[in-house]
């Protein structure tokens, strides 16, 4: 069984991941993305979320792997045609993380990395005197770059994965800085006709975490696109099913839509809490943040 997978070290380490969690043997192909090519540029300009995916899932459309192991939160909303995700593997930590200071900490003026426009329009809108710098590039890359900063993002998922323990962190709780949709999941994708796959796949998934990124993706879906857009969701499950929590921003984090919801089925509870901000003008406040 070939497992499809970026280079970068994270990505190893979930390929690695899944493949101990399967019960046939496999083996590594990496596959290098537009994402992992360009890194001098936006995200959002090159493509969004799919750019760390297209090349990986062309090799499983096209038999040239038989799994594609992505993290959760570089997917778009709309899965690809011929391809079903297959299992989601226990979430991990799907917190924002600060690393070289703490928020209270950060002086006035502080410059922060950050690429993600989720990030940095929720650091905005509570500290509207930071300097948001752009950084790219992988975990390390990052954090040597970031050293030249006064902090930097990165998702706690990640650090905690590669065993990376910065001097001084601080981990965000979800009311001041909700995380990307899907942060911290695995998803294991494969062809919609591969039946043997999908049943072996079927043993490892982790269903508590496959409804949390459902009611996740059914809430983007709604706005189409994801890191491209200061949106962010998270949902957990509680006593009374799953409670979604959400956030729509403009760019300059001066204004904020923030809804939560509960229910039991991930895709309508999704559909319904994006339905509601947009009834709230969450539509015409990401146009007016585009025009800005």
């Amino acid at each position: 069984m070939k497992i499809a997978t970026r280079g970068s070290e994270l990505a190893l380490w979930q390929a690695m991941h899944v493949s101990a969690a399967l019960p046939v043997p496999s083996e590594i192909t990496v596959v290098e993305t537009e994402g992992d090519r360009v890194q001098d540029r936006p995200l959002a300009e090159i493509g969004g979320q799919g750019v760390f995916a297209k090349e990986i899932q062309h090799h499983v459309l096209h038999h040239q792997a038989t799994l594609a192991v992505h993290s959760a939160k570089d997917l778009p909303s709309v899965t690809v045609s011929g391809l079903q995700i297959g299992a989601w593997l226990p979430r991990a930590d799907p917190r924002d993380m600060l690393v070289g200071s703490t928020l209270g900490d950060l002086p006035n003026g502080a410059r922060v990395g950050t690429s993600s426009i989720r990030r940095a329009a929720q650091l905005l809108a509570l500290r509207p005197d930071v300097e948001i710098v752009p950084l790219r590039g992988n975990i390390r890359t990052r954090l040597e770059k970031g050293q030249r900063l006064d902090a930097i993002f990165v998702a706690a998922a990640a650090l905690q994965r590669l065993d990376i323990w910065p001097e001084i962190t601080e981990i965000l709780s979800p009311e001041l800085m909700l995380p990307q949709v899907g942060q911290g999941a695995i998803a294991i994708e494969c062809r919609v006709d591969d039946d043997a796959t999908l049943e072996m796949l079927a043993s490892v998934n982790d269903s508590a975490t496959e409804k949390a990124v459902i009611a996740e993706r059914s809430l983007l879906r709604v706005f189409g696109t994801g890191c491209s857009l200061p949106i962010g969701g998270l949902a957990e499950l509680s006593g009374h099913g799953l409670m979604l929590r959400a956030m729509v921003a403009a760019h300059d984090g001066t204004r904020i839509l923030r809804g939560s919801a509960s229910g039991d089925e991930p895709t309508q509870l999704g559909s319904a809490l994006a339905r509601s901000l947009v009834e709230r003008g969450a539509l015409a406040l990401l146009a007016d943040s585009d025009g800005e």
